[in-house]
């Protein structure tokens, strides 16, 4: 099997340098994430292009490829494609038909082509002849040149000659490692989530910076939505999960900050600590998932004042979004489910919030607060590979992990919905039972407790997590199904 991808409008039109670079980079990031699924693949660099080629016909693996150029930055669109040697025009509708016939019947259709190199007939000619072969030989609805239900493509490339099997959306943006790298502050929210998402696609290396006000369930979830992010979109480039403990902070902002400064304070605390992980990281920016004027502490005035207490660039790729636009970019990259169960922490929340801060009285405010709580908390920061989540001190819980399923053991597959559809988990001698990761909190205490459950994720890093907080809540019947 054969794709062609296709580079985002923006890399085309940029130096010739500057596209090189572009290219090489998305070349590298493919050859990594595909190289798991088929060791023996070929990727090719061209001018407008980038060609990979698998021998593989395993549906899992089509399957994953066709994953991995869906969610990888730099991607317009791509192809699959089959690939022949050019003979002649009758040789290609002849190729077109025992490829593609079958898909046109009862349909109506058109035929395009495009071409490169010198061929002793046009584009226009191939598709004529291969339009009227396909109509005469075909039990389709007929040529429709405007409102067709299938477009047939062709492209002739010199001495070879492709048909497009199936044409496929690409996410868009920059490959990933081009642009500067960024620290991302991640709520696990809709708008964090989706500001995330949005540097990581323009190319930006997106580390995860979060602040524990007090939650730990909050921040097993925001660990999950983060790892899962990167390894959707970003799994080409390993990024740091920051997590900044700041329940003392929370405390001292309560008791001693006048309660309608108490949010802007804190997310002036916030910058003053995510600027010194950028430092630390070497990054030069920051990002967040503001929107001008979504809460109190979002008016421009609030933010201007928030934003004094570094110099570091902060990003707000969200900043005149409307919140419906946010929620539904999350339903589309899969993180709104996260975000609508993320178990949140809310110890600052103002009374009456100001929304015109002053920089005098913010500054009187925090004359109050004693700073070297906010330093302890910088320097207790935790810095972790977020590949390596499952084995950081989170998990503290013992869980026994198992290759194969004990005998009446109940599977829980607690990967997102949409990995599930994908790639569906079946096993001849084992129930299983799909539970979404966001979900398993509120309904594992439901089912049969006289029964053992074994979570399953892909990697094993979810499943461990969910059954180590199980393990942790008391409940005895848990444990990992994870395959070798």
């Amino acid at each position: 099997m054969k794709f062609l991808v296709k580079l985002f409008p923006e890399i085309i039109i940029k130096s010739k340098p500057v596209r090189k670079k572009f290219t090489r980079q998305l070349r590298d990031n493919l050859r990594k994430l595909l190289l798991p699924l088929d060791p023996n693949l070929e990727i090719i660099r061209d001018w407008d292009r980038i060609t990979i080629e698998t021998a593989s016909e395993d549906p899992e693996v089509i399957a994953g490829f066709v994953a991995v150029l869906s969610n990888t930055p730099g991607i317009s669109h791509f192809v699959e494609v089959l690939e022949y040697p050019l003979v002649d025009v009758h040789d290609i509708y002849e190729k077109t038909r025992l490829a593609i016939g079958d898909s046109l019947r009862g349909k109506r259709f058109v035929v395009r082509c495009k071409r490169v190199g010198k061929h002793d007939f046009n584009s226009s000619e191939v598709e004529r002849y291969v339009g009227g072969g396909l109509n005469q030989h075909v039990e389709s609805a007929g040529v429709d040149l405007h409102n067709p239900d299938v477009t047939v493509r062709i492209e002739v490339r010199q001495d070879l000659v492709y048909i497009v099997n199936r044409r496929l959306e690409g996410l868009g943006g920059f490959p990933l490692g081009t642009i500067d790298a960024a620290v991302s502050l991640i709520s696990g929210g809709f708008d964090s989530t989706v500001s995330s998402y949005l540097t990581m696609k323009r190319g930006m290396r997106t580390h995860f910076c979060f602040f524990n006000l007090g939650g730990r369930e909050h921040e097993v979830g925001v660990k999950e939505v983060a790892l899962y992010l990167w390894l959707k979109y970003g799994a080409s480039h390993r990024v740091k999960f920051v997590s900044v403990p700041f329940e003392d902070v929370v405390g001292e902002i309560l008791k001693n900050v006048e309660n309608s400064q108490m949010g802007v304070i804190l997310k002036r605390m916030m910058l003053r600590a995510a600027s010194q992980v950028a430092a630390e990281l070497e990054v030069a920016a920051l990002v967040t998932g503001e929107a001008v004027a979504q809460v109190s502490s979002q008016t421009l005035q609030n933010l201007s004042v928030i934003d004094q207490v570094t110099d570091t660039l902060v990003l707000r790729p969200l900043i005149c979004a409307d919140k419906l636009d946010i929620i539904n970019i999350a339903a589309k990259i899969g993180t709104e489910a996260f975000a609508a169960n993320m178990p949140e922490y809310c110890g600052v929340i103002s009374v009456k919030p100001t929304t015109r801060a002053k920089p005098e009285k913010i500054a009187a405010q925090e004359a109050n607060f004693d700073f070297a709580v906010l330093e302890r908390a910088i320097a207790a920061a935790n810095y972790i590979n977020i590949d390596a989540l499952a084995d950081e001190d989170l998990t503290v819980a013992a869980v026994e992990s198992l290759p194969i399923p004990l005998p009446d053991a109940v599977i829980v597959d607690v990967r997102h919905p949409d990995e599930v559809d994908r790639k569906p988990l079946k096993l001849m001698t084992s129930e299983v039972q799909a539970i979404p990761f966001y979900e398993l909190h509120s309904r594992f205490a439901q089912l049969d407790q006289a029964r053992t459950y074994m979570l399953y994720c892909d990697k094993g890093v979810m499943s461990r997590l969910h059954a180590s907080h199980l393990v942790e809540q008391g409940f005895e019947n848990v444990k990992v199904y994870r395959p070798s």
